[in-house]
């Protein structure tokens, strides 16, 4: 794969990931917001000069041999971004071809003529209507449809859609695969554009990057035009693993186990025990200092794996003194029988994870959700990680409707529940009330596996555990993020990830494996 291309300058392309810093991402309405702000103090079309010279610099970076290319522009300013690409890679010695197409009713903008214009009397071919690639072409460039794309392509865009998919050439989008939603990540229709590469122009959007962004966007690249983001507000941030440098604690000499927090597992109902005994030993690899498992089944008996957690009955997990001192992940496996001890360790855990049928309790039962909401009122923050019928039954709402805007998806539950809430699947969401979501960007299908979940909320519980009292030694927001467990979801969801994107294999990672890959993306 191509590294990022050696150009300097406004038009200067690099690969988002992976990425040893944060990104700030921004929906469309703040798109256009800096991108007004920007025209108004740039010289007229310069800003599509540069977005053009950032595609064709990208098509030489990644298909250097390809020397033929089929260019699919579309009516608006992305198709002029298209074209003044293939009037460089032209003026290059490529051999371009250009497919024009137009929307009833809608005119080229002044940018985008003038685009025109320039391609035409470079002598660059360009074919009114949808021809598709010719045989041999190196390289497709979906230029079709950009940020005001908000309907599923029809006519000849969905056609020429169609055309790029069924192409043997890698497929470079320009700004947005053709019919992606660039705020959410959904597919606007039937008719989505599969790239290879995508160079996102001027702001990165979150679409890219959630929901099904990833499958249809490739690998990421960005160009920023030379325009200043630092003052802009991003609508989501794109995190990468700093975090984990400020929030994994220096142990050290004189601590022990008393340092590191208590962590009770109450869950794994009859049948589902290894629930539980997956989150638990999760926490304890994490660093929790002593780790308690309540099994929902009866079972006292010591994890044959793990013998240093430590047993305890339902009715023993549920005293006060535990619950008040304690990190508490619960729903792991708890089936129906977890709603019995819910009010007792919603009114009383000083840190809980809520997941699986704890969340299914809460959401069936009013009540419970009213004290979910009051523990943040009375100080005791919660950790939410639902998948997305979970969070749907949370919501009132249903899964289609969660997974067609992850991003609206997220904030509302976080505001529902007064919670931090993670919302799993491709491109996982984190939110607490009054933050900017973040995203997460690691992990892939490996994870999709039975029990995966139970590692994370374990994970995240034993981060947790012994990482809210860290926030101390930083000001403000941090320590905030610290105390509410956002900072620890943050970090849990990035290793999560990571682990299943180490090794050689495409197989799926095992959860008890899971474990030992997350301990050795720390140690990476």
């Amino acid at each position: 794969m191509a590294n990022a291309p050696p150009f300097s300058g406004p038009s200067a392309v690099g690969p988002v990931l992976p990425s040893r810093s944060d990104w700030p991402l921004f929906d469309a309405a703040a798109s256009r917001l800096i991108e007004h702000s920007a025209l108004a103090t740039s010289a007229p079309r310069s800003l599509m000069a540069l977005a053009g010279l950032a595609v064709a610099k990208l098509a030489l970076a990644i298909a250097p041999a390809a020397r033929q290319v089929w260019i699919a522009a579309g009516p608006g300013n992305n198709g002029g971004d298209g074209l003044v690409a293939g009037r460089l890679l032209h003026q290059q010695g490529w051999s371009v071809r250009i497919s024009l197409l137009d929307v009833e009713g809608r005119q080229r903008p002044a940018d985008a003529a003038w685009a025109l214009q320039q391609a035409q009397a470079a002598g660059v071919p360009i074919e009114p209507g949808l021809a598709g690639p010719a045989s041999g072409s190196g390289l497709c460039i979906d230029a079709l449809l950009g940020l005001g794309n908000s309907r599923a392509p029809q006519g000849a865009i969905a056609q020429a859609v169609r055309l790029l998919n069924g192409s043997v050439a890698p497929v470079l989008a320009v700004d947005l695969p053709t019919g992606l939603c660039g705020d959410s990540g959904r597919r606007l229709g039937d008719d989505v554009v599969s790239a290879t590469h995508t160079l996102a122009l001027l702001t990165l959007k979150p679409g890219l990057f959630t929901g099904q962004g990833r499958d249809a966007s490739g690998r990421v690249w960005w160009a920023s035009l030379g325009v200043d983001l630092s003052t802009s507000l991003p609508s989501a941030t794109l995190q990468g693993p700093g975090l984990l440098q400020q929030l994994l604690p220096r142990r050290s000499h004189a601590q022990h186990k008393g340092s590191f927090g208590d962590l009770l597992v109450i869950g794994g109902a009859p049948g589902m025990g290894g629930a539980a005994s997956l989150a638990a030993r999760a926490a304890l690899a994490a660093g929790a200092g002593r780790v308690y498992l309540a099994r929902l089944d009866g079972n006292e008996q010591p994890d044959p794996v793990r013998p240093e957690l430590m047993p305890r009955g339902l009715a023993q997990a549920l005293q006060p003194a535990l619950l008040a001192g304690a990190t508490v992940v619960c729903g792991c496996g708890g089936g129906i029988a977890v709603a019995a001890g819910l009010p007792a360790v919603l009114a009383q855990a000083a840190r809980l994870v809520l997941d699986a049928d704890a969340l299914n309790a809460v959401a069936a039962d009013p009540a419970l959700l009213r004290a979910l909401r009051e523990r943040a009122a009375q100080g005791r923050p919660s950790v939410l990680t639902p998948h997305p019928l979970e969070a749907a039954r949370l919501l009132g709402r249903s899964t289609a409707e969660v997974q067609g805007d992850r991003l609206a998806a997220v904030r509302d539950l976080a505001s529902l529940c007064q919670a931090t809430v993670v919302l799993k699947g491709s491109g996982t969401l984190i939110a607490m009330p009054g933050a900017t979501p973040v995203i997460n960007p690691t992990g892939n299908a490996r994870l999709g596996t039975a029990g995966s979940g139970d590692v994370l909320a374990g994970w995240l519980g034993g981060l947790w555990s012994q990482t809210f009292a860290a926030g101390a030694r930083h000001p403000g927001e941090f320590n905030k993020r610290c105390a509410n467990g956002f900072n620890a979801a943050c970090a849990a969801a990035w290793l999560h990830g990571r682990a299943a994107e180490t090794g050689e294999t495409r197989l799926p990672l095992r959860a008890a494996d899971l474990i030992e890959a997350i301990i050795a993306a720390v140690t990476e």
